[in-house]
């Protein structure tokens, strides 16, 4: 069930012409891979699509989208008197400020975080993860502050983190249970989750997971500048400042939406839009000249292409008269071509092969059945059976690679010699794409991912 619902409305009804819905939708299809798109105007969705294995009522990693929604709790906490934008860092995390506080850290403001505009030099999410700690705001408030805030703009994730560690000691509770009667249950945003420190702040500047409508949801309540259901839910004023381009952000070489100007969290964007923006294409974009909120999710690089389509198949659609046009249906991610079996099938299928490396694969064991490949994986969380459909998807959950439950659905085919084998994560952007192979020596298994913020070609993996 979902239970963010937004009234329905065709696209013609709604003034956009359904061939550019439809060029839209059809150009996400050919990128590698669009997990979800959801098209509003006037308030009402005129578009909507899942690629199988998605679907409507799975939430999805929203990655830096989650910042905007950080943004909005401090719009909060400034409205009931919790802090300023003008308040030092330092005076509001104390326990976590080095012992000796260099004059370009004891300027740092709210508004320096919220903009991006630390005064350090690089990401410092970056050393948090290198650092092994689990106080990741003083390991960010120790590194050094190379320029005087407010004056340099450097996307950096571990600001974020410190506005929730800040909303955290502020108010004695998570920032997922903060907005929860603030925006959340307003909205009808029921299922939300967000990823925690190893001290239990919410991470802020990424992990919050819900669906795609309700992702529109929020879109819908931006562009209506914080009012739901006749209510303001997020103050007016709050929402304009932070939308509105408040630092610049252009000559970083960056793609041309990316040096937009940005804001209290949010990006600005060509056409008058403003966004919030994800890892590999997680968009809540808003366009506000045309009454519009598109939203996708994906597990695609570069993701700038989303918004190339936007700005070349929709902006011309709207206000439009309609041609006609049939909207994509029955959409799903390309699962591997081949059949079920092969001759190097009973190679494979003779024995468990093992590596005494140490790694994500630590043996394989493979079953060819008339329809279904059966894989069992083996890791340092133990042994993890992935039922694969051939030519088709078959759903299940894993342990496969963190040792957590996690949603996946599989799809493996021989071709030739190969068998080419998909786990997608389906709460995720990521999947792992394997290509197993008998050889002289044994078994090779070539490891890539789809999308990664390293390298995407994970090795080859030699098992006996």
């Amino acid at each position: 069930m979902i239970a963010a619902a937004l009234p329905r409305l065709t696209p013609a009804a709604a003034g956009i012409d359904p061939a550019g819905i439809a060029a839209f939708i059809d150009g996400l299809d050919r990128l590698d891979s669009t997990h979800s798109v959801m098209l509003l105007r006037h308030g009402a969705v005129v578009a909507e699509a899942w690629w199988a294995p998605y679907s409507a009522e799975r939430p999805h990693s929203l990655f830096s989208v989650s910042k905007s929604f950080t943004s909005t709790a401090v719009g909060f906490a400034i409205s009931e008197g919790l802090l300023s934008l003008e308040s030092r860092v330092v005076d509001l995390l104390p326990d976590d400020a080095p012992a000796e506080i260099s004059p370009n850290l004891a300027a740092m403001r709210v508004r320096d975080l919220l903009t991006m505009t630390t005064g350090h030099a690089a990401d410092t999410v970056e050393g948090v993860r290198g650092s092994g700690s689990d106080n990741w705001a003083r390991v960010v408030l120790a590194m050094p502050v190379e320029f005087e805030p407010g004056t340099h703009f450097v996307y950096d994730t571990g600001a974020t983190y410190l506005l929730s560690a800040i909303l955290h000691r502020l108010t004695g509770m998570r920032l997922l249970d903060y907005l929860r009667p603030r925006l959340f249950e307003p909205l009808g945003i029921t299922g939300a989750t967000w990823e925690q420190c190893p001290r239990g702040i919410d991470v802020g500047g990424w992990g919050l997971a819900i669906t795609t409508e309700e992702m529109a949801v929020f879109g819908q309540l931006l562009l209506q500048h914080g009012e739901w259901n006749g209510v303001q839910v997020v103050p007016r004023e709050w929402l304009e400042e932070a939308t509105a381009r408040q630092v610049p952000n252009d000559g970083r070489g960056e793609a041309a939406d990316w040096e937009q100007g940005y804001g209290y969290q949010f990006w600005r964007a060509r056409h008058g839009a403003y966004r919030g923006d994800g890892a590999f294409g997680q968009y809540v974009l808003v366009m506000e000249d045309q009454d519009a909120v598109l939203v996708t999710t994906g597990g695609m690089d570069p993701m700038h292409q989303v918004l190339e389509l936007a700005w070349e198949h929709l902006i011309p659609a709207f206000d439009q008269d309609p041609a006609e046009a049939i909207l994509p249906s029955g959409l799903s991610l390309p699962t591997p071509a081949g059949s079920a079996s092969s001759a190097a099938a009973m190679t494979l299928a003779a024995r468990e092969w093992r590596t005494e490396q140490p790694g994500m694969l630590q043996s394989l064991a493979v079953q060819c059945h008339p329809d279904r490949i059966d894989l069992t994986i083996g890791d340092a969380a133990g042994q993890h059976l992935v039922a694969c459909g051939v030519g088709r998807w078959v759903e299940g959950r894993t342990l496969l690679g963190s040792g957590i439950p996690t949603p996946i659905a599989a799809s493996a085919a021989w071709e030739g010699d190969v068998l080419h084998v998909v786990v997608q994560f389906i709460e995720t952007p990521f999947a792992y794409r394997f290509a197993v192979q008998p050889d002289a020596d044994g078994v090779a298994v070539d490891v890539r991912a789809n999308v990664s913020f390293g390298p995407t070609d994970l090795g080859r993996i030699l098992l006996s």
